[in-house]
């Protein structure tokens, strides 16, 4: 006769991963209107400001790709999807990083330059225990 071990579950709700990942969806959706009613000044924000007259055409690009982030993160977070959320998380790094980066390129402020690291640590300890969550739900996850 062969036994079978049973993995404890914890359920999605009651795991940090979960709750970090909230407001990764919230901040990103709270982008998409800052862009949509001043995409200067979230330029500015973000690092790399618009020349006088520039074209903010780029601006409202990252905007709708940011309502798809928000949305798709939602999205995983009502399905409480750990493994979507987890995977997401991890390559989301790269925009923080990129972010860092692009504004340092850009002359940004230090403290702009440091927001956007202090991002990728979240996003990073999101991921970490993101990827904890999904490990305590069993051999699916």
């Amino acid at each position: 006769m062969s036994q079978t071990q049973t993995i404890p579950t914890r359920p999605p709700l009651r795991t940090a991963g979960f709750w970090m990942a909230v407001p990764m969806a919230g901040l990103q959706a709270f982008n998409v209107l800052r862009v949509s009613l001043d995409p200067a000044a979230f330029a500015s924000y973000m690092g790399a400001p618009l020349p006088v007259g520039g074209d903010p055409s780029w601006v409202f690009i990252y905007g709708l790709r940011t309502a798809f982030i928000a949305l798709l993160v939602t999205l995983f977070l009502v399905r409480r999807d750990l493994t979507a959320l987890k995977w997401t998380a991890l390559a989301a790094l790269v925009m923080p990083v990129g972010d860092a980066w692009v504004a340092h390129q850009a002359g940004a402020a230090t403290l702009t330059v440091a927001r956007h690291g202090a991002i990728a640590v979240y996003l990073l300890l999101t991921t970490i225990a993101l990827f904890a969550a999904a490990r305590g739900r069993g051999p699916a996850a």
